[in-house]
């Protein structure tokens, strides 16, 4: 696959402002995977160190957990769903995003074939397993509305993280909800009979993965939070040239994790990081309008405990234009 050259030229070329020591904490959304490769790779190499950053990767507990720790100041940085931290920041969370990761919604449903669902509009009258208080119970009325469907048609399943496939492989659920990054997983367990719909695919594509800071950090630090985007962004296009040593570093520092299969979701999470704007104006960066319509959505569909303006609560402007994504075809 062919690389846009200016991730080339930016990798070649990149330089980062040197700044005294600061120790900063960055809680991941779930536990180490394919997705938080290039966090490890940076780390391995040395670049946040270079740039004058002391950073304490930690492991995650899911997106409300990310974005509350950062929001209250518990941790420098969160990686959090973009709904999530908008979500946090109506609930008082001080914070900003400073980069996107998953520039399409990485959410999913998943069903057998053999159940004889075929489309979304089958999902009436169904069971769909899915962890409680989980974010895709929340937009399901955003994506039933906009296939015709009446969001009240399902009965929503509580099944928590690990137990959705198993639970659809018993049938004690018609289809589950899950992230395109666990795809892989899904295929090799149910094979030909794996039936799946991407929400982007179906009228639904918020942002998902996002980097948040502090707030009162990110105006008492700003240089900090620069070098610490600056590098990030830097460690993704790395990874993106070059995944290899990007999974190596990322199994060198978490115990238990298999290459091949964490490369596999590596490059799930490629396609999630690929649009147009990520491709033709930079990796990791918001483009007002789709948070304008994230923000929207999650107004409407899910609840602000307190509106604001979302300009004020993400910004491009740590982000270095020359780095850009590539395209990346599908592996369905």
């Amino acid at each position: 696959m062919k690389l846009f050259s200016t991730v080339a030229v930016a990798l070649l070329g990149f330089a980062v402002p040197a700044h005294a020591n600061e120790s900063v904490s960055f809680l991941l959304n779930w536990v180490a995977g394919g997705d938080h490769a290039p966090y490890y790779y940076a780390q391995k190499m040395g670049w946040y160190k270079d740039a004058g950053i002391d950073l304490t990767l930690l492991q995650g507990k899911g997106s409300m957990v990310a974005a509350q720790a950062a929001g209250a100041g518990a941790n420098t940085f969160g990686l959090a769903d973009m709904t999530t931290i908008l979500v946090a920041i109506g609930k008082g969370a001080d914070e900003v995003a400073v980069m996107n990761v998953y520039a399409n919604y990485p959410g999913g449903f998943y069903w057998l074939k053999s159940s004889g669902i075929k489309s979304i509009k089958d999902l009436a009258g169904k069971r769909i397993g899915n962890p409680p208080g989980d974010a895709a119970r929340a937009l399901w009325p955003a994506l039933a509305k906009a296939n015709g469907i009446d969001p009240n048609s399902v009965t929503w399943v509580n099944v928590g993280p690990g137990a959705k496939l198993a639970a659809l492989k018993a049938g004690s659920v018609d289809a589950v909800t899950e992230f395109y990054n666990e795809h892989h997983t899904y295929k090799q367990q149910l094979g030909g009979d794996m039936g799946y719909l991407a929400w982007k695919d179906a009228g639904l594509n918020p942002y998902g993965n996002s980097i948040a800071v502090n707030g009162a950090f990110l105006k008492a630090h700003r240089d900090t939070v620069a070098a610490f985007v600056k590098v990030t962004q830097k460690a993704f296009g790395a990874c993106v040239a070059a995944a290899d040593p990007c999974i190596h570093a990322l199994i060198e520092a978490n115990s238990g994790l298999q290459f091949d299969s964490q490369m596999v979701n590596w490059h799930e999470v490629e396609e999630l990081m690929s649009d147009k704007t990520s491709q033709t104006v930079a990796l990791g960066w918001f483009d007002p309008q789709r948070m304008e319509q994230t923000y929207d959505l999650v107004k409407t569909y899910v609840g602000l405990e307190k509106p604001f303006q979302v300009t004020n609560v993400y910004t491009n402007a740590f982000l270095d234009k020359s780095v850009k994504m590539k395209s990346v075809p599908s592996t369905e």
